[in-house]
Formats: C-alpha cells, sequence, structure tokens
C-alpha cells in the first residue's frame, strides 16, 4: 500500500449504492486518487461488475465488496457487522445510496421505505461504524442529500406517510432528514476529529426513480436528460468532500458544486434534529448512539 500514489493513498472510503449512478462514479473517483474502496450494492451482479471496473482503476488498490438491501436494518446491521471484520479502518464513509418511490412501500420493518433507505439506513449505518471511523481520526461522513430538502418538512405526527403518502413528500423529507442528522451529527462528534457534511448531487442521468416513477418524472425527465449532468459530475462533490485535504476540519456543512451553501431554514432547527434523533434511535433499536460533549450543543454553519 505504501507503493500507492495520489491524495488518498492509504485510505479506505466506504460508499453505500456505490454499484451504479452518482454512488459507482464516487467510488471509481476516489479509486483514481489513490483510496482503497469498499461498495455496497443491493444487486450481487451489478456490485460485483462495478467492483472489475473500480479494480481496474484502482491499479493495485483493495476493493471490498458488500451487497445488502439498507431498507432492511437486519441487513444494515449485517453489513456493518462484515465491514467491521473486513476493513480494519474507515477513513470516510459516504452516505450515498437512497431512492424514491411514487406508491407508498412497506419494508420488512414495517416501515416506508423512503424514509427506511434515505434517512434511517445511513443513520443506523454511521452509528454502528462511529467507533471505527473514530478509531480511524482524522476522518469524515458524507452524507448524499439533495436540494429537495428546501421543499421537506419533517411531519412527526406522520413520519411514515400512513396517513397520507405522497413520492415526492416523502423524498423531500428524506432529503430534509439528511441534512438535520448530518448536522447533529457534527454537534454530536464536536472534538473527535470526524467530520460530517452533507451535499447535494445536482441534478444527474441515473436510474434513480425508474422502479416506481411518478407521472411528473414520466413525462419531464425525458425531457430534461439532455440537460442533466453524467455521473461523474454528480459525484463530484461527494469525492471532494471525502478527499480535500482543506476539509480536514470543515463539519456541519452543507455544499453544492464543492462549495458550503447555506441550507433550508427548517435544516437548522437544532429542536427538530434532536427530536429526529431520538425517533430515529428508536425506530432502528439503537441504545448507543453518538453523544453530545457535555455542556455543549452550540449551533453551526453560520
Amino acid at each position: 500500500m505504501g507503493q500507492r500514489q495520489g491524495l488518498m493513498a492509504g485510505s479506505t472510503v466506504l460508499v453505500t449504492g456505490g454499484s451504479g449512478g452518482i454512488g459507482r462514479a464516487t467510488a471509481l473517483g476516489l479509486a483514481g486518487i489513490g483510496a482503497d474502496l469498499a461498495i455496497c450494492g443491493r444487486d450481487r451482479e451489478s456490485t460485483r461488475a462495478a467492483a472489475v471496473e473500480l479494480r481496474a482503476a484502482a491499479a493495485g488498490g483493495r476493493v471490498e465488496v458488500f451487497v445488502a438491501d439498507l431498507s432492511d436494518q437486519a441487513q444494515v446491521r449485517r453489513l456493518a457487522d462484515q465491514v467491521l471484520q473486513r476493513l480494519p479502518r474507515i477513513d470516510a464513509l459516504v452516505n450515498n445510496v437512497g431512492g424514491y418511490w411514487d406508491t407508498r412501500h412497506v419494508t420488512a420493518d414495517g416501515l416506508e421505505r423512503t424514509f427506511a433507505l434515505n434517512h434511517l439506513a445511513p443513520f443506523l449505518l454511521t452509528n454502528l461504524l462511529l467507533d471505527r471511523l473514530t478509531h480511524s481520526a482524522p476522518a469524515r461522513v458524507v452524507t448524499v442529500s439533495s436540494n429537495a430538502h428546501a421543499q421537506g418538512r419533517i411531519d412527526f405526527d406522520d413520519l411514515q406517510g400512513e396517513r397520507s403518502y405522497s413520492g415526492a413528500r416523502a423524498y423531500s423529507q428524506s432529503k430534509l432528514a439528511n441534512v438535520l442528522f448530518t448536522y447533529e451529527l457534527a454537534r454530536r462528534l464536536q472534538g473527535s476529529a470526524v467530520t460530517a457534511n452533507a451535499l447535494h448531487p445536482g441534478l444527474t442521468r441515473t436510474g434513480f426513480g425508474a422502479e416506481d416513477p411518478g407521472g411528473v418524472q414520466r413525462r419531464l425527465v425525458p425531457l430534461l436528460r439532455p440537460f442533466m449532468q453524467a455521473p461523474a459530475h454528480g459525484a463530484a462533490t461527494s469525492i471532494h468532500l471525502a478527499s480535500a485535504p482543506e476539509l480536514a476540519q470543515v463539519t456541519g456543512r452543507y455544499f453544492a458544486n464543492r462549495k458550503p451553501k447555506r441550507s433550508a431554514k427548517a435544516s437548522h432547527d437544532q429542536a427538530a434534529a434532536a427530536r429526529l434523533w431520538r425517533i430515529s434511535a428508536d425506530l432502528v433499536g439503537l441504545t448507543v448512539a453518538a453523544q453530545p460533549p457535555l455542556g455543549h450543543h452550540e449551533g453551526n454553519d453560520p
């Protein structure tokens, strides 16, 4: 490993949703600058195919492959166990996996799929890997959100969309949850040398939402496709947050186009963030979660 070259030489990065789209492009970009990669995908064949491409790009770097459906909490826990067994260090965790469903789907845990995959999966996985990240510090947690968070509202009375469901509303809520989670995590990890940042990847050509698209998606995506960026461009901010030396101590921020950006007002509601953390910990059966340093609960992101 000492002979590897590049900005990330000697570093290990875990990318969820790494078998396709932005996740695959993120892994490829990081491999190209020397990182050892671990990718997780839901489909065994496409994840293995991504690993073949990664190994070619990695020029001798290690590529570990994990298969899990992260909407299922048992599989998130199994993934965390396998990661802890196989990765002696984690320098960056890129919470990239996500999805959009126009109709309401329920997971194996009885939860609404958008909330389960987009928010609870990164919440649980990050907490399960936190000790390893802390022992590997300086380390980074990068969570892919979206500008859709600005339209989001955390409906604490109907988090699972049982009373009323809209694909767009569920998605926006989950992306706001990503930013609230990131800011709360940054507060709880202050002084640990583990940073937490979120990002908007931009409108990107991927298969996102293709399993269960809404009418607007079916009509709009073909029209917008010529103007969408390639996955490599969509991955640029994730790669930047995972690797840029100047961001080593930057935490609790939201980025777009590789630059810090002010996130929506709702994302700065610390009471909502703390409440969401408590509810999320309960929903995933997490008894030990990152705790804030005593006496510290200041704001972030000027």
